[in-house]
């Protein structure tokens, strides 16, 4: 065999490693989100626990399975780079794209969990609604308590929930209606029916409305109450908490809640 021959076997028996190993690196990278979604829609149907479908599956095993098909990754592109022909670099570099950008966002949530420290928001933290007794029982003994905004929070350290909502949440206030308590409070239920929320139940004896909602990644569970006081002079006000049953940050979701359950109980007075 001459050295041309044996140059062509180098050539054909590298060509195909070099491809296997890019198109390999870039399939596992496409299955990458479809694990992450398969861990947080099990946990919201009830397959697995949030410790194992967020815990286990999302930050354990996700974690590994980013670090190894980034490194694959990483490996494909380089040999493209160095050994000829070097045509399967633009595979590669997708496959790499894919858990960098899945990491960039993993990174995105972690800041934002450290920039909401808390899972629970209401309109008015000197003076937040309370849930019933029923809610409360729903709610399950592994749910987080329901704080006292006026306790100092060791978790928060040391600051009350009330101070640390207002920190957050300057310009949130509760809703200053015309109607009066007995035509705003099934105004407030139809909305939560509207907007999807379970478990509705209406209170006129305590002016209360409570229901719960769930999101959608991971079926995670919020319990929101709402109150509806007699103002003088005569109309109402509307105050909302939302409060999420596990975790500890809620990357935000009661205050986005709060503010879109506000705003829908404003548009169902306007109309």
């Amino acid at each position: 065999m001459t050295d041309h021959d044996h140059a062509e076997t180098a050539k054909h028996t590298h060509r195909p490693l070099q491809s296997r190993l890019a198109w390999l690196s870039l399939i596992l990278a496409l299955l990458l989100p479809v694990w992450f979604a398969i861990a947080a829609l099990g946990t919201k149907f009830g397959l697995w626990s949030f410790r194992v479908g967020l815990g286990t599956m999302t930050r354990e095993i996700g974690t590994w399975m980013l670090i190894i098909v980034s490194a694959l990754a990483i490996i494909a592109f380089l040999w493209a780079l160095v050994k000829k022909p070097r045509g399967r670099w633009i595979v590669s570099l997708l496959a790499l794209a894919i858990p960098v950008g899945i990491f960039a966002m993993l990174a995105s949530v972690s800041r934002s969990a450290e920039g909401n420290p808390i899972h629970d928001v209401a309109t008015n933290p000197a003076d937040p609604p309370q849930f019933s007794d029923r809610m409360r029982q729903l709610r399950g003994p592994e749910a987080n308590p329901v704080a006292d905004y006026g306790v100092a929070q060791d978790d928060l350290d040391g600051q009350t929930l009330a101070r640390v909502n207002r920190q957050l949440y300057p310009t949130m206030s509760p809703l200053v209606t015309t109607v009066s308590p007995s035509e705003a409070l099934p105004l407030v239920q139809a909305v939560m029916l509207e907007e999807g929320y379970d478990n509705v139940v209406s209170d006129p004896s305590a002016g209360r409305v409570e229901g719960t909602a769930e999101t959608f990644w991971y079926g995670f569970e919020d319990d929101v109450v709402a109150r509806v006081r007699a103002v003088q002079g005569g109309g109402s006000v509307i105050d909302l908490r939302s409060v999420s049953r596990v975790g500890q940050s809620d990357l935000g979701k009661n205050a986005e809640r709060v503010r879109d359950l506000k705003q829908a109980i404003e548009t169902k007075l306007g109309s």
